[in-house]
């Protein structure tokens, strides 16, 4: 279905912006900390990773991919010696709520956000587990109760399900976690190559060295870009990943994706508009 593989591709837009909120809301930290995490970093791994249980540095910067190991090791496993992985989730739960009341306000209370949850809930019916641990984990989830939380549940389900599939087309296509954030940076669509490093922890040498070797492959050009073989390399691997993301998509059908899409539209553009996002941010991914 080629609608399915439409909205596979662009789920990064409009759904992912109503998901992807929680890593930038002051929320997430004011009530992650509550719970007795520590502000910043320890709050991103440690909720993000949580429905997968008390698991070790590894496990998380397996799934997480393009993160420095000896980063997460600063903050996993210390986190579950704070909060509980129990805890931890609830405490997401609450920062969404918060967070959307704040950014969307009387929009959650309405006809709309409730059908815009169930159509939401119905394609993750088409989502499989196999292969795909970070979803796995959110999956096994209670679904909460409230019509705009059950909506981000259903789009958090969606975008790792999405997700585990990219970190296979990487692989699939020899881009390790470093290798697949310098890419994506070349590539123009994502972080600066400051912001990449800060964020996900990557010295200058680190940086340099893979740049170096991909160049060596004739991915990266002199000037820093992708070359036409990068480029290529970097269309392969969305392929791959659309292809292997359109379950859900295909299970919702041409008619329920395409409202969900109109019905998701004005709330992403509400959150957009009320700086749910810092304005130097170039990528949600």
């Amino acid at each position: 279905m080629g609608e399915a593989a439409d909205v596979a591709k662009k789920f990064k837009g409009t759904f992912d912006t109503l998901h992807s909120l929680i890593y930038f809301v002051p929320e997430a930290d004011e009530h992650l900390a509550a719970a007795g995490l520590r502000p910043g970093r320890m709050t991103y791994f440690a909720s993000r990773s949580a429905p997968m249980g008390a698991v070790d540095a590894g496990v998380v910067a397996a799934t997480f991919y393009n993160f420095n190991p000896a980063l997460v090791a600063k903050h996993i496993p210390r986190a579950w010696t704070l909060a509980s992985p129990e805890q931890v989730v609830a405490a997401r739960f609450g920062a969404v709520d918060a967070a959307y009341r704040r950014l969307i306000g009387d929009e959650l209370d309405t006809e709309a956000t409730r059908e815009a949850a169930e159509l939401a809930r119905e394609a993750t019916d088409g989502c499989g587990a196999e292969g795909r641990a970070l979803y796995a984990g959110h999956a096994s989830l209670d679904w909460p109760t409230q019509p705009h939380l059950v909506l981000w549940h259903a789009l958090t389900l969606l975008r790792e399900h999405r997700g585990d599939a990219h970190v296979a087309a990487l692989m699939l296509h020899g881009l390790d976690g470093l290798g697949a954030l310098v890419t994506h940076v070349a590539s123009g669509a994502g972080f600066t190559p400051e912001m990449a490093k800060r964020t996900r922890g990557w010295s200058d040498e680190e940086w340099d060295a893979e740049v170096a070797r991909l160049a060596g492959q004739g991915v990266i050009g002199p000037d820093g870009d992708l070359t036409d073989k990068g480029a290529e390399l970097r269309e392969r691997v969305e392929a791959a990943t659309n292809a292997a993301s359109e379950g859900p998509w295909r299970h919702l059908g041409e008619e329920k994706s395409a409202r969900l899409a109109e019905l998701c539209r004005p709330l992403s553009r509400a959150v957009v508009k009320a700086g749910a996002f810092p304005r130097t941010l170039t990528s949600t991914r």
